[in-house]
């Protein structure tokens, strides 16, 4: 079997039991979205995703985001860009984002309006406790960052969470939080829990769970098959923050 076709039936494989582990924390497979977080990985992996039956892929690093898109141009792809809102890249990625999940500031919301009228996206939640570096808006400023991001024509659809690292008390706190948050705000979408805690996320209310390694395995796997990185993924390293894992 080739590379492609080895990565294809690993996914596939892999995909299966995460929605197992999705029904088995009180989800509906067919109603919490699994977006493949292709971030590190090559074309192949997203080839593998797409031909597992996932149409939503996510990306925290601009330039990764943009080869992955241009490479499978002819692929019915729902991007998700999860990284920094970066001004000089918002240029690069208004012609293929279809949700922006990691808008924490109003800033970030009118150059994202300037570039994309009507662009879709998701408020970034900093959980307590979030340490140095972390993004997100605090839940107190949700509603009024909602109501600005409104006024430069984006349309909300939900909110996001990355979990702070460590004790599973805390994780599910932040999911709680931001779970609660979306049901208040009468808003469709909770992006919450990646591979490591997606069932407290689906617990809390997930919408959505951002997969990486339950789905493609470790850096050191990858490297072993051969999936080789775009140029612009060899410079990711020179962008910040994290979305998905």
């Amino acid at each position: 079997m080739s590379t492609e076709g080895t990565a294809l039936a690993e996914v596939t494989a892999n995909l299966a039991r995460v929605r197992e582990r999705i029904v088995a924390a009180g989800g509906d497979a067919a109603r919490v979205r699994v977006v493949a977080v292709t971030k590190g990985f090559g074309v192949n992996a997203a080839k593998a995703a797409i031909g597992a039956g996932l149409v939503d892929l996510g990306e925290n690093y601009a330039d990764e985001l943009v080869d992955k898109a241009e490479a499978l141009s002819d692929r019915a792809v729902r991007w998700h860009f999860l990284g920094a809102i970066q001004r000089n890249k918002l240029a690069r990625l208004a012609p293929v984002v279809a949700l922006y999940e990691s808008v924490d500031r109003v800033v970030e919301a009118e150059a994202i309006a300037r570039r994309a009228p009507g662009a879709a996206v998701l408020l970034e939640v900093a959980p307590q406790g979030a340490g140095p570096g972390r993004g997100g808006v605090a839940p107190s400023e949700v509603d009024a960052l909602a109501r600005a991001c409104a006024r430069v024509g984006l349309e909300v659809r939900g909110l996001m969470c990355v979990a702070p690292r460590g004790a599973r008390d805390a994780t599910r706190r932040a999911f709680d939080t931001t779970g609660a948050l979306v049901r208040r705000l009468g808003l469709e979408e909770a992006s919450m829990g990646m591979s490591e805690d997606l069932e407290l996320a689906v617990e809390a209310g997930a919408t959505m769970v951002r997969v990486g390694r339950a789905l493609f395995g470790t850096r050191a796997e990858r490297d072993a098959r051969g999936d080789v990185r775009t140029p612009g993924e060899m410079g990711w390293q020179n962008e910040p923050r994290l979305g998905g894992v």
